[in-house]
């Protein structure tokens, strides 16, 4: 019995001894590789991204990296807490190249500040503007 896999014989054998040497293109990235780039790209980690959706870490790092893809009912929800369409969370639209913050504890960090209560959110606005405007006189001082 003579079993061939067609076009195999076109392959390089470079590719045919390892096929993990080739870089993905964006239409090869799966559901889950592109959660993971979107998740990193807003700041988020697992654990909270998770959290916000009602998963546990550990399923979204299953959905990141062994399943490929999380399940249909999750998808509106992931969409909507990376900010993105569920078209562009699948690959059916391209995302759109946003930049991860420089330092996501601070990104995290106002992310709690706007769950506090207003009065709260008041106060902790009041202190960064203080310190923001002895920034800015401290260096016209120079």
């Amino acid at each position: 019995m003579n079993l061939t896999i067609p076009g195999w014989d076109r392959l390089r054998t470079q590719e045919r001894i390892s096929p993990m040497a080739r870089k993905k293109t964006a239409a090869e990235e799966t559901v889950g590789q592109r959660l993971l780039r979107l998740r990193k790209g807003r700041g988020f980690s697992q654990a909270e991204l998770g959290q916000i959706v009602g998963v546990s870490q550990r399923m979204m790092t299953y959905y990141e990296r062994e399943a490929g893809h999380p399940p249909a009912h999750l998808l509106p929800k992931l969409a909507e807490a990376l900010g993105v369409t569920a078209d562009v969370l699948l690959g059916l639209r391209p995302v759109q190249q946003t930049h991860a913050p420089r330092n996501t504890r601070l990104w995290r960090k106002l992310r709690e500040v706007e769950k506090l209560p207003p009065g709260d959110r008041q106060a902790v606005l009041k202190i960064l503007d203080g310190l923001l405007a002895r920034q800015k006189l401290a260096r016209g001082a120079q």
